[in-house]
């Protein structure tokens, strides 16, 4: 079976989550998530939790945890901690808990990048992973960075990711 037969029984309407990870900003200055929790909406997609958590490791593991235990989301789209400084901490806080690392979207996304920003892409930790049936991605923070990941590569495949995560 091709990836246009295995998109066209995917399905269409996904529960997703939204973490942003900030020392700054506050659900009500929430540029990028809601953003993102706007653009799914449009896209017919369910938003089971918004929240904004400290740039913390820990804090960030267990937002992610409970979410995936209460929730049950198809997609968690973390914001925000991806970069190179030592307050971005996101990676080292979510990545511990992939079960399966999906290591073409942070090439991917680097690539897309690269054509919009240059060499500054390079700065970008941006990952994907599966955590239990719950596909997680990581990217940054900005606003811009957010619409690339989730216009270009996030949903149009979303349905066709949920599908292959939740076959048995």
């Amino acid at each position: 079976m091709g990836t246009r037969e295995h998109k066209a029984d995917a399905p269409a309407k996904l529960d997703i989550a939204i973490i942003t990870a900030s020392t700054t900003r506050k659900i009500e200055e929430d540029e990028s998530g809601s953003w993102m929790r706007g653009y799914a909406e449009k896209s017919g997609h369910k938003i089971v939790q918004h929240i904004v958590v400290l740039d913390q490791t820990d804090l960030i593991t267990k937002a992610t945890r409970e979410i995936i235990t209460t929730f049950r989301p198809a997609i968690i789209l973390i914001n925000g901690g991806t970069g190179i400084s030592k307050r971005d901490i996101t990676i080292e806080a979510v990545k511990p808990l992939f079960e399966k690392e999906m290591t073409g979207f942070g090439s991917l996304f680097a690539f897309l990048s690269f054509e919009q920003i240059g060499s500054a892409a390079i700065l970008s930790r941006a990952t994907a992973g599966v955590i239990e049936d719950t596909i997680v991605f990581c990217m940054p923070g900005s606003l811009k960075a957010c619409q690339l990941a989730c216009e270009r590569l996030i949903f149009p495949e979303a349905g066709h990711l949920a599908k292959h995560v939740r076959i048995e």
